[in-house]
């Protein structure tokens, strides 16, 4: 029985760290390519729309990592939920139905989201780098009060804090700020 148990650990781990691989390399191959920062109001198609790949914002790197890396179509997974249970998610917005062009593309939508399908980890307040895997999905504020969200690299500091993969105003970048700003929730695809 222990060894059977065992078996089922090992597969879990290695098919979470391949998931992780995936989001990774797809969110890597936006370096470059996603060159600035657009938050505009833009009409998309449905499912599967995106802004331009030159622009976007921190939601759009993790929007197109997920597509891209694991075929998982935030704009359609986050608009049906909604469309079946919009008192579930935030109101910041003002809006008295959802919108299948920018839902996805809001962090406290996304954070909602995560949590409700099972992904949110707990957050602890120690900085402890090793709860963090390659893939992990990572939400803080920017000060004053701005939501930001982040993939979690598999690249790490010497001191092995994970770097991250994100666009918080220039392109989709990856760089050591994981720390950064005050962490707001730690999501982990299953």
């Amino acid at each position: 029985m222990l060894k059977l148990f065992l078996i089922f650990l090992l597969a879990v781990s290695s098919s979470q760290a391949q998931t992780g691989r995936q989001i990774v390399d797809s969110a890597r191959r936006q370096i470059g390519v996603t060159v600035g920062y657009d938050p505009s109001y833009t009409t998309l198609k449905y499912p599967g729309g995106d802004v331009p790949a030159e622009r976007g914002v921190c939601t759009d790197v993790v929007i197109r990592a997920l597509r891209d890396g694991l075929g998982k179509d935030l704009q359609q997974l986050v608009h049906e939920d909604m469309a079946r249970n919009f008192s579930a998610y935030p109101k910041n917005w003002g809006l008295a139905k959802p919108d299948r062009n920018i839902d996805h593309r809001r962090v406290p939508n996304l954070q909602a989201w995560f949590k409700r399908k099972g992904h949110a980890l707990l957050l602890t307040p120690e900085k402890d780098a090793n709860r963090f895997l390659p893939g992990d999905l990572v939400t803080c504020t920017v000060p004053p009060h701005l939501p930001h969200i982040m993939i979690v690299s598999d690249k790490k500091t010497a001191e092995g804090v994970p770097w991250v993969i994100h666009n918080i105003g220039g392109g989709a970048r990856e760089e050591n700020v994981l720390f950064t700003f005050p962490l707001t929730g730690h999501y982990r695809l299953k």
